[in-house]
């Protein structure tokens, strides 16, 4: 058995001031499941948890490139996506743009996570290889 290649990436833990506000933005703009643990909460999303942890300090500073991504299928639902943080309020770092390897844009989550949300429908065909 080859154990280090059957291990599954199961989570990731992420700091955050405000729980109940980060999770809130987490399930109603990325579709997570939200599980209240303590102070803490589950991010529950196709088999993978993020897990939000309350902290009492500063807001966590994120190095400057930090971030984690999400995935629509079209061009058309970036936008949807984009129009509806647009209206909600959520802090946008960027507009939609299309860099060769798909469009995308970037915006921040509560307790200032960045997060790019893409799709890989329109993107040049010397990436496709690689995706």
């Amino acid at each position: 058995m080859n154990l280090h290649k059957e291990a599954k990436l199961n989570h990731l833990s992420f700091p955050t001031t405000d729980v109940a506000e980060t999770a809130v933005f987490f399930e109603k703009y990325l579709g997570c499941e939200v599980v209240v643990a303590g102070e803490h909460r589950l991010l529950k999303r196709n088999g993978f948890d993020i897990v939000l942890e309350h902290v009492t300090e500063e807001t966590p500073v994120w190095p400057k490139n930090f971030h984690f991504g999400f995935e629509v299928a079209s061009v058309d639902d970036l936008h949807t996506l984009h129009d509806e943080f647009m209206k909600g309020g959520v802090q946008m770092e960027t507009g939609v743009f299309n860099n060769t390897r798909g469009s995308r844009f970037f915006c921040r989550a509560p307790g200032g996570l960045l997060i790019e949300v893409n799709t890989r429908a329109d993107m040049q065909e010397q990436w496709r290889k690689l995706f």
